[in-house]
């Protein structure tokens, strides 16, 4: 098994990526565990932002990280929270969900799409940028699993929310599964490391 630094502090994150790298024979180790800094997120979109995540990783521990960047894009707020998602929630998702469907409702618009852009770098500061993308409306809160907007976002198709559907059928679905199938599928084809 290779090992690989999954750059985020995020314990959610770090529980979405283990099932999705054991089928690579990847073992992940987070940046978090390593006690590398986090760096700002001084990009103005996710993929810019997962690649100063994955360089920083990378550079500071010596081996190939993988970082991602992503959050909840909502219609009726033209597009935000976006990539200031958790900004916009600043530890008090309550109050965040209250705004996003408070302004769902004024509009009449629930339309809202989850981005992932998953960024792989290599020491040498290679890197490679997947994007991954699910779109749905958002609802008042549903479920206790999952992390973040979860519970408010229901993704087309399906008529629970992410924190209802299970980690098992999230994995498979969710804006940073369809980024991961991306990495996986080039990484089958040319290992990176």
């Amino acid at each position: 098994m290779s090992r690989i630094i999954i750059a985020t502090h995020n314990a959610g994150k770090i529980k979405e990526f283990l099932p999705l790298l054991a089928p690579l024979g990847l073992t992940p180790v987070s940046a978090g565990e390593l006690g590398l800094p986090e760096p700002e997120e001084s990009a103005g979109d996710f993929a810019g932002n997962a690649r100063l995540k994955a360089q920083a990783a990378a550079r500071a521990a010596g081996l190939p990280a993988l970082a991602d960047d992503s959050g909840l894009s909502v219609a009726a707020l033209g597009g935000a929270p976006g990539v200031h998602s958790a900004r916009y929630a600043a530890g008090d998702y309550p109050a965040a969900f209250a705004r996003i469907l408070a302004a769902a409702q004024a509009t009449s618009e629930s339309r809202a799409w989850f981005t992932c852009a998953l960024c792989f770098a290599a020491p040498d500061g290679a890197t490679a940028t997947y994007i991954g993308q699910a779109h749905g409306r958002v609802a008042p809160p549903q479920g206790d699993a999952g992390f973040g907007y979860d519970p408010i976002f229901i993704p087309d198709g399906y008529t629970q929310s992410y924190a209802e559907l299970g980690a098992a059928l999230k994995d498979k679905i969710s804006h940073r599964a369809r980024a991961f199938a991306q990495f996986a599928a080039a990484f089958r084809v040319t290992p990176f490391f």
